[in-house]
């Protein structure tokens, strides 16, 4: 069952040079459809004439390395889930090559109830090496962000967000994209931090039919989604942190993504802070949670402005610039927190 179409439209741009992604979209922080962004690409013009030409063109890039692929059966309907009492998940991961998954999704292009299959974020640059030299992404330096490559049949990624930056373009087959912007986190119930279909965590709301009763909120969540439908050739641009459900329209079905963040010093990532805080500060009491707000929102989020333009800069420690002498020395306190050794 197909997810409706929501309320609101991604907006299409035509014609974008890497100037216009850049100096307009980005800076938008909206989501954006690039309709024919890689309409030249060797590969789509092969998706175009037949399956079987993608197939063939992806098989003789085809490296031989083992690559996971994602089964589940008919009655999953393509969604890759939990099961129903979620403890598990409704589908199986088992090593092939990509040369197999490719016949395995041909073969059953036909059948009246199809398993789903899915090969999910391959870097081509070690399963496909010839892809990314023969289809170069047009508005991104090769050095930020290297392609990853899906492959599947009808199937469902229920919705989640990703903490990058992301161009995803449609090279066989058609994708409905269904996005919420970053806000909507209170509306979409999301699942288990560290139990996850795939990595990040997912809602537990189906689109494509809500239950109300168990999911109230969703229903504020819903008027506020855009969605998405890309041909071939076309991209579209997820930015940071935005929810997205995507759903294969047809029976072959390859995308190529890119994902990248801006470059700056980091140690982990948010949502393993997140972890942390969650151990930390969540059965504190009302008032010290209030107190402890305050102080992120000071030091972390400075609501306020630059919390430390009163100390010189060479006396701010890790209030100031992370240097990688200070990111080790929060390290150690860190592991020694946790109870570990540095």
């Amino acid at each position: 069952m197909s997810a409706p179409l929501a309320p609101f439209r991604v907006k299409e741009w035509r014609d974008v040079t890497r100037e216009i992604f850049r100096d307009e979209i980005m800076p938008a922080n909206q989501p954006a459809v690039l309709k024919g962004l890689i309409a030249d690409w060797p590969a789509v013009l092969a998706a175009k004439t037949s399956d079987e030409a993608i197939a063939e063109y992806l098989a003789r890039m085809d490296a031989g390395k083992p690559v996971t692929i994602l089964t589940g059966g008919p009655e999953i309907g393509g969604r890759f889930f939990y099961t129903e009492a979620m403890d598990g998940l409704n589908f199986r991961r088992q090593p092939t090559r990509l040369i197999e998954a490719l016949k395995g999704l041909l073969a059953f292009r036909s059948s009246p109830q199809p398993p789903a299959l899915a090969v999910q974020s391959i870097p081509t640059e070690g399963a496909l090496p010839g892809f990314a030299p023969d289809n170069p992404q047009p508005l991104l330096e090769d050095a930020l962000a290297a392609p990853r490559i899906w492959l599947g049949n009808a199937i469902v990624t229920a919705t989640h967000f990703d903490m990058n930056y992301n161009i995803a373009c449609a090279v066989a087959g058609r994708r409905r994209f269904t996005l919420f912007p970053p806000e909507q986190l209170k509306n979409l119930y999301l699942g288990p931090l560290e139990f996850t279909p795939a990595g990040p965590p997912v809602s537990l709301v189906d689109i494509a039919k809500p239950d109300l009763a168990r999911f109230p909120r969703f229903e504020d969540a819903w008027a506020s989604a855009q969605s998405a439908e890309l041909e071939p050739g076309d991209a579209i641009y997820i930015p940071y942190f935005w929810f997205h459900n995507v759903e294969s329209l047809d029976r072959f079905t390859v995308l190529v993504n890119y994902w990248w963040n801006e470059p700056r010093a980091v140690m982990g990532r948010p949502l393993e802070a997140l972890l942390h805080a969650l151990a930390a500060l969540r059965e504190l009491s009302a008032e010290e949670r209030r107190i402890w707000r305050e102080v992120f929102d000071h030091y972390v989020f400075q609501v306020h402005g630059d919390p430390v333009a009163h100390i010189p800069p060479e006396r701010r420690g890790s209030l100031g610039e992370m240097t990688p002498e200070h990111l080790a020395r929060v390290r150690e306190i860190l592991i020694a927190a946790l109870g570990g050794r540095p």
